[in-house]
């Protein structure tokens, strides 16, 4: 499996049990909907390596109680410590409306209300404290604050998203 086949599910943070268990910070706004997970992909030296799931159960807020298969004591769990993990795109339930993964939208043609076609979206920017659309427009790069008020339609037939944005915003890329 490749990494951009798959989303990241979160990163085993600690140790839980000399039996090999481990806890998982969770990327997610609902832990829940990753009680029911059989296997996931554990990137391992650049590597996705799946591995099967023998028990699961939410601990404390954000975290994930796992048992691994294989993953048997103190030892198999240091081994995977601070290892990221992963699950297929196939695994995320489809969004509607205005909703929609990161990944989803790369591509995308963005039309700005004033403007019109202002280039196709290239990445999101989530590493800033306000993820931002990058989008490319005859080699110049425009980044617009992933903000749902200047989002107006997220067209997946057209793979069109139709913004307004601030006065001014545009103009700061594009002249």
């Amino acid at each position: 499996m490749r990494k951009e086949n798959c989303f990241y599910v979160g990163t085993i943070v600690n140790k839980f049990s000399f039996k090999g268990e481990v806890l998982v910070k969770l990327d997610t706004d609902e832990p829940e909907l990753f009680l029911e997970m059989e296997s996931v992909f554990i990137d391992l030296g650049k590597k996705l390596i799946p591995f099967f799931i023998e028990k699961s159960q939410l601990h404390k807020s954000m975290l994930l109680r796992l048992k691994i298969e294989d993953i048997d004591d103190e030892a198999a769990a240091d081994a995977i410590m601070k290892k990221e993990l992963y699950l297929p795109l196939s695994f995320l339930p489809e969004l509607e409306g205005n909703k929609f993964y990161f990944h989803e939208v790369i591509g995308f043609t963005m039309i700005d209300d004033q403007y019109g076609d202002i280039g196709s979206v290239t990445a999101i920017n989530d590493s800033t404290t306000q993820a931002l659309f990058e989008v490319e427009k005859d080699g110049k790069q425009i980044l617009i604050p992933l903000n749902d008020h200047f989002i107006k339609k997220v067209d997946r037939n057209n793979k069109t998203i139709e913004i307004n944005t601030p006065d001014g915003l545009i103009d700061l890329y594009l002249s």
